[in-house]
């Protein structure tokens, strides 16, 4: 529940005072590790790096004009797929910086990289996590938003090439379609 109120918080009221982003900037939102956030190990616990993600994405849609676009449309974003890798664990009332970029996207999906970063001991930015998404757009009236219409709306030409191991990122994680059979089988 605490994470509907720092979602609502950075989307009504932090993310409309910051300044705009184009499309292709780095969006940075700050937060600091509550005691919600902790785990047995009193640090920040895996699954709420994903949920602090997600806040972070909607304050770079704010910025950058996607949400008011959505909004108008009757569109809303799901995340495919995702992965984190961790390197440093955020400890109890650590403040930090989520930077946010759109890296480009492919036929099917927009593809996000997040990086949890804290000053380093020489000052400069350190990473603490990176994760990476894989995204869609859906229609509120039903259906998958295309690609190119989605591009269409937003604005978002000029993006140069994904790089490889993205596309097969993509690839090797994705199940079958909804409709398609997706049986649970072990080897």
């Amino acid at each position: 529940m605490h994470m509907l109120f720092r979602t609502l918080l950075h989307v009504l009221f932090l993310s409309r005072r910051k300044p705009d982003l184009g499309h292709w900037d780095v969006a940075r939102t700050r937060f600091i590790t509550l005691p919600t956030d902790l785990d047995i190990n009193r640090h920040m616990n895996n699954g709420v790096y994903y949920s602090i993600m997600d806040v972070a994405r909607f304050d770079m849609l704010v910025r950058n004009g996607i949400w008011k676009t959505m909004l108008d449309q009757g569109w809303y974003p799901v995340v495919a797929s995702e992965t984190i890798t961790f390197r440093k664990s955020l400890s109890l009332w650590q403040r930090f910086t989520i930077e946010s970029k759109v890296l480009g996207f492919d036929d099917k999906a927009v593809y996000v990289e997040q990086r949890f970063v804290r000053p380093g001991p020489d000052g400069k930015p350190e990473i603490y996590a990176q994760g990476l998404i894989r995204g869609r757009f859906l229609k509120k009236s039903g259906g998958i938003v295309p690609i190119p219409e989605l591009v269409e709306a937003f604005g978002a030409d000029g993006m140069g090439e994904l790089p490889e191991w993205i596309h097969r990122w993509g690839e090797d994680v994705a199940l079958p379609p909804t409709r398609a059979e997706a049986p649970s089988t072990w080897a």
